[in-house]
Parts: C-alpha cells; structure tokens; sequence
C-alpha cells in the first residue's frame, strides 16, 4: 500500500504542448500502434524520461522547460524556487526555453502512472497528466476522518486498512440502527466520534456520524459514503433517520463518493444535520448527556 498518492511537485498547472511546426503535426495523438511508437526501444524511452525529469523536484517536466547556457533543464515551477540560478552548475538561468526537450517529450507515448492498479492506456506525454488526474484506477485516500491519514489504495486495501489500523466497526447489511451518547454534549472540537463501514450489495460504504462548529453553534450530522467513484455512488441511495418525544428528522440522500473528502461533505452539510438545542430535545432527560439513536438503511436504485 502506498503512502503518497500525490506528486507533490503541483504539475497541475495547465500544460501548453510546444509550438507546433510541420514536422509534429499530429505528434500528441500518437497511438501505441503507430510506427513512431513501435520503433522507439523501452531503453531509449526511459533515457528520454529520465531526460524529462526535473533535477530539483524529480517530477515530470511540462512546457515551459528552461535551460541554463550550459544546456541543463528544469521545471518552470522549480526556477523560482532556485533564485534564477542553476541547480547543476550554479550559472544564471535567464529565460532560455529547452524547445527541443520539449518537442521529443511531444513525440512520447506513456503508460498511466497507475498501470500497477490496472489501467492499461498508453498516453501521448502532454495528455498523460490531465488523464491520471482523472484516471478511474487512481488510488483513494483513507476515509477516516479522526486522523490525517495519509495511507491511499484500491478499495479492498483501504477497507483492510480501517479494519487494522483504524479499528473501524465493520457490517454487513443495509440497515443500520446506531446509538449515539456523550456525557457533555457542550464540548465540541471538531472530533468525529463514529465511522462504520458497511457491506451490501457487493460494495462498501461508511457512515460518519460527528460533531463540529456551524458559525457560534455546534451541530450533529451524519452521513454516508460510498467507497468508489461518483458515477457509481449514484446508483445507491440512503436515508438516515432521528428522533425522541414524538418527533423525528429524516434525512434521504446518495452518498458521496470518498474521491470527495470528509470535510467537503461535511462542509456542504450534505447529510442529516442536527441543530444542538434539538438534539439535546432528543435525547429527553435533563440535557446533559447526549442519547441519540440513528436508524437508517441504503438500498439500489432500479
């Protein structure tokens, strides 16, 4: 399992290929199966790569590419961070702009980064990038949200990983009925009490219930999660359900996809959203303890 799922060197800035001429007309719509790609040996694609690498951030260069007067390159997000001066030979960088490396890069064909998860595209180098930002076999993060957990992986890995490291709650079924107590219920500080993981219908979802500050009032909200991407999140649909004294919140909804994280769910406040005083209205007694029961089930869209 890795533990970085990002670069790190922020190559999301847009990406303007070369300047074409006549000769790389066509060039970043090389297939794997055109000539120019068939001829190209493994070892001189990796020398090339290793040319394209950046010696400050060792991640792929993207246009502009500067060159000191000695011929070595970098990145144009590591120029600054040099002071204009060259990592390799300490010479003044000006503005000299690598055109060449530029337009052997536009001449690559390169498999998805995230070939070892199982994407077998083979992509022309200034497409590469924009297809793994969006790559349907990229890893996810690590769904608990009582850390910052850095750990990312396919689903199996990460529900392995909640199980182990996490000590997450693991079901199986579609309802769900939960009992929520905190002996101060005025105390919030941003802390997650609960993540479940549930398995029906072939998949996993987590249900996050926890308390957080909206403005000067802290609030209660739970909702779910589907563990894999958006396009098949919408395929399931959930209610989540409060009450006590003969009042009751429902709450329906689709879950979210993990690719979104825990805090831009809870954010949008897209779940069941419990104001304080209701709460504590409840939870009967005489307010100081926190009793609620969420029930719930999810169930497949026809």
């Amino acid at each position: 399992m890795e533990t970085d799922m990002d670069d790190g060197c922020g190559c999301s800035e847009v990406i303007d290929p070369p300047p074409k001429d006549k000769t790389l007309e066509g060039a970043e719509h090389v297939k794997e199966s055109s000539p120019l790609a068939s001829k190209i040996s493994p070892s001189v694609i990796d020398n090339v790569r290793e040319l394209l690498e950046c010696p400050v951030c060792l991640n792929a260069m993207y246009p502009p590419i500067h060159q000191c007067s000695n011929g070595h390159t970098l990145c144009s997000l590591c120029k600054p961070r040099v002071q204009n001066r060259c990592p390799t030979c300490r010479n003044e960088l000006g503005n000299i702009r690598c055109l060449a490396l530029e337009k052997v890069a536009a001449s690559l064909t390169l498999p998805c980064k995230y070939q070892s998860f199982g994407c077998i595209g083979i992509y022309p180098y200034y497409s590469k990038l924009k297809h793994e930002a969006q790559c349907s076999f990229r890893p996810y993060n690590c769904p608990y949200a009582g850390s910052e957990c850095t750990v990312v992986g396919d689903i199996p890995q990460l529900v392995a990983h909640l199980k182990d490291d996490h000590k997450v709650d693991m079901h199986n079924g579609s309802t769900f009925n939960h009992r929520y107590v905190k002996a101060n219920p005025h105390e919030v500080e941003n802390a997650t009490w609960m993540l479940t993981v549930f398995s029906c219908f072939g998949q996993y979802f987590c249900l996050h219930f926890e308390a957080f500050q909206l403005g000067m009032a802290p609030v209660y909200i739970a909702f779910l999660r589907f563990m894999g991407d958006d396009n098949d999140a919408k395929n399931y649909s959930y209610s989540l359900e409060v009450g006590g004294s003969g009042r009751k919140l429902i709450w329906q909804g689709v879950p979210r996809s993990i690719r979104d994280s825990h805090r831009k769910v809870r954010d949008s406040y897209d779940g069941l959203v419990i104001q304080r005083n209701m709460a504590l209205f409840f939870s009967g007694g005489d307010r100081k303890e926190l009793k609620l029961r969420v029930t719930g089930r999810i169930w497949k869209e026809q």
